[in-house]
């Protein structure tokens, strides 16, 4: 059982959430939070330590602390917060590999909980309908936090190897939304017009933030259970979300989608990858029977429901957004065809 639990990335919203959130569990006995900035936000009772993880410093505070938990929050997805992509990837891989040397010398840590994501499992027309947790992408992430997130997966399980007497929960988060985190998702969708890929209308699955926090509790608290896929249950498509958030669209050909989404990603105003909008072409499903039968996790919210809390929350696009949105997604439309033209005739 838990006494002393320390939690990387307690200054990004998910991390501070779940901080104090477990601050509410009294057989926790010790709770440090570990980030290289102060927390804006309130993380409970517990203790704020400020520490970079890509610092071997990080194992004298688990060694004065007698930490027996740790939990690693700290795998980001969006480069924007971090400062760039090279930021992002250090802090990722380069971090992620100093946490688990600590752990590993470690004399004290039993347990290993780690905040990763089915991004791993990429995205192509060739996966299957749904992805349980030992099957294999048929391309795996080329990019971005997708790839950052098969590497931190890759040396989690080397250190299970080296350390086969520490429990290790793994949970692959399905995109997480909800009133206050702000994702790359989020911001897509919160897009005055939001670009669709023209010709797709993918199907996905989506965990609430209170839902993906409650899970990374229990496997913090609750029996060890291994790699596990954590979604809401049921689908939604990004058309039916563009409905629900009221934004109108713009098809747009899948070969400019990227010059697009550099545009969009230049401007401030969302982060795109190319992984991100390659699975907002083809989705992506997750079967999510370990989470109910080893975690023994049940989500508050469908995936529909997390999506539409979320969407209660968003300004409108434009005043009347309603009444316009309809005429701007067809004259979209118009363009999109004519954009369509102009690739299918520079194509080799």
């Amino acid at each position: 059982m838990a006494k002393v639990v320390l939690v990387t990335g307690v200054s990004r919203y998910l991390g501070g959430l779940f901080a104090r959130r477990l601050s509410n569990d009294p057989s926790v006995e010790r709770i440090l939070g570990v980030d290289v900035v102060p927390p804006r936000h309130s993380i409970g009772r517990a203790e704020f330590v400020r520490a970079d993880i890509r610092n071997p410093m990080i194992g004298r505070i688990m060694a004065q602390a007698d930490v027996d938990t740790v939990v690693h929050m700290n795998v980001i997805a969006t480069p924007r917060d971090t400062g760039g992509r090279v930021t992002q990837k250090e802090i990722n891989v380069i971090g992620t590999m100093q946490l688990l040397a600590a752990c590993q010398k470690s004399e004290s840590v039993s347990r290993l909980v780690v905040k990763s994501s089915a991004a791993v499992y990429g995205s192509s027309p060739r996966d299957p309908a749904m992805f349980s947790e030992d099957m294999n992408p048929k391309t795996l992430p080329r990019t971005g936090f997708g790839k950052d997130s098969v590497e931190v997966e890759g040396y989690v399980r080397g250190f299970s190897r080296r350390r086969p007497d520490v429990e290790i929960t793994m949970l692959r988060l399905a995109n997480v939304v909800g009133p206050n985190i702000r994702t790359a998702i989020t911001d897509y969708f919160a897009l005055p017009v939001v670009p669709i890929p023209l010709g797709y209308d993918a199907r996905f699955q989506l965990v609430h933030e209170d839902d993906a926090t409650a899970a990374l509790i229990l496997a913090t608290t609750g029996p060890a259970a291994g790699i596990v896929n954590v979604a809401g249950d049921g689908f939604v498509t990004v058309t039916q979300c563009t409905a629900i958030a009221r934004r109108p669209v713009l098809p747009v050909p899948l070969p400019a989608a990227g010059m697009l989404g550099t545009v969009v990603r230049r401007s401030g105003l969302a982060d795109f990858s190319s992984d991100q909008l390659t699975f907002l072409a083809f989705g992506r499903g997750l079967d999510t029977s370990r989470m109910r039968a080893v975690l023994g996790f049940e989500p508050r919210f469908t995936t529909r429901e997390a999506f539409e809390d979320f969407a209660r929350h968003l300004h409108p696009s434009v005043p009347g957004v309603d009444g316009v949105g309809a005429a701007v997604t067809e004259a979209a439309g118009g363009t999109a065809t004519a954009l369509s033209r102009v690739f299918d005739r520079i194509q080799p």
